[in-house]
């Protein structure tokens, strides 16, 4: 298992169980997440559920039940999605990364799955059948299946020779931890406002990293990565004034950032692979799709692929069939979202004027008009397609999340 991510955790922690031995590999001393919040929607919830992890998740994270944006001039709510027409009980959580890795991790090392930390995996090789990691560290092997989790930059899928579509995407931004603040904000929300579709500012409770630690936020700025240097530069004061004169009540999160070392940049990329498997390996998560976050599916499709990977050898003769098994259980449900967001995207990241104007004029009045609740709702769930029926996860765990 290369990649110590909740994909790698989550697969690591599906095969061990079905009787594979598994042995994961981390490119840092000690394992750990990065980034801030994110939210884990019913799909992603229903394989935590399976691993009988959704209890702590759910005592740690932030339930949500709605996505709502504002125009950041005219004060209307042009973005208004809720979970509800899919049940009354469906909602997503929104998590802090750390908090996820721990609760994924903390079941690894209870489970006993040997780590290898500090280990920068650098090419993959064969011989025999076999495949090896080599790292500047050494080599490690042999393995019958190489399951890469590394994300979006894995080394190992130059190896593979698969078909593949990358481009850059033009936006990224930037992303800290702050104090939960009641005041102004939804504790069961996402809350955005947006200036045409060159400015978005997000605030996300993520509940707590642990049991007894303080509510937290994760507070996003959307930029272009190539300004972030300039943007330093110009001094963290001049970034809050401008911030506070979009959304004067993010007051008390900005207050509470002190430096822009206290944020991290995230570069965003749309990536596919046409095929996520090649000879001895497999590509789960960013590795095999990887596009912008708008529809918050990253860490979610990352656990799908998991699942559908021990779905996939569990019923096979063998891992080739295995493989092709695994790839046809994800295709359409990965594309379509892919393509999803990829069309989105320019809605709410670009520096065009038609767009925003046709989200914020025509999109948020369309949208309330049946079917189209419904539709909004399936697809930020990530429930387009019914991804969980293919994975034979749309019974007990579902209960488990809608509880």
């Amino acid at each position: 298992m290369a990649g110590a991510g909740p994909g790698g955790l989550a697969a690591a922690l599906l095969l061990s169980r079905a009787g594979h031995r598994v042995r994961l590999f981390e490119r840092f001393e000690t394992p750990r997440p990065l980034g801030s919040g994110l939210m884990l929607q019913p799909t992603g919830l229903a394989v935590l559920a399976a691993l009988g992890l959704y209890p702590e998740i759910a005592a740690l994270g932030s339930r949500v039940e709605r996505l709502i944006g504002t125009d950041a001039q005219s004060g209307r709510v042009v973005l208004d999605v809720s979970y509800r027409p899919l049940g009354p009980d469906v909602h997503a959580i929104a998590v802090h990364r750390a908090a996820l890795f721990n609760v994924l991790h903390d079941a690894v090392v209870a489970e006993r799955l040997p780590i290898r930390t500090g280990f920068a995996i650098e090419a993959l090789e064969r011989a025999g059948g076999k495949q090896w990691l080599r790292a500047p560290q050494g080599r490690e092997g042999p393995f019958d299946l190489v399951v890469d989790a590394l994300g979006s930059a894995s080394p190992l899928k130059r190896e593979a020779k698969l078909p593949s579509t990358s481009r850059p995407l033009s936006f990224g931004a930037i992303w800290g931890t702050v104090p939960w603040v009641d005041q102004g904000f939804r504790r069961d929300a996402l809350m955005q406002r947006y200036r045409k579709a060159s400015v978005m500012i997000g605030v996300l409770p993520v509940g707590r990293q642990r049991r007894d630690g303080p509510e937290l936020a994760a507070f996003f700025w959307s930029l272009k990565p190539e300004t972030f240097e300039a943007l330093q530069a110009a001094g963290i004061d001049g970034w809050r004034d401008e911030v506070l004169g979009h959304w004067p009540e993010t007051a008390p999160h900005l207050e509470a950032i002190r430096g822009f070392d206290e944020m991290t940049l995230a570069r965003y990329a749309h990536h596919t692979l046409a095929v996520p498997a090649g000879d001895g390996i497999v590509f789960i998560g960013d590795s095999a799709h990887a596009t912008s976050p708008q529809l918050g599916q990253g860490a979610n499709m990352a656990l799908l692929d998991a699942a559908a990977l021990a779905g996939a050898l569990a019923g096979a003769a063998s891992v080739g069939e295995a493989l092709s098994e695994y790839a046809r259980l994800r295709r359409w449900h990965v594309r379509l979202y892919q393509l999803l967001s990829l069309t989105l995207t320019p809605f709410y990241q670009s520096d065009g004027v038609l767009l925003p104007l046709a989200r914020d004029v025509l999109v948020s009045a369309v949208a309330r008009l049946p079917p189209l609740p419904w539709l909004l709702a399936a697809m930020v769930s990530g429930q387009l397609l019914n991804p969980l029926k293919a994975l034979q996860l749309e019974t007990e765990s579902l209960r488990e999340v809608a509880a």
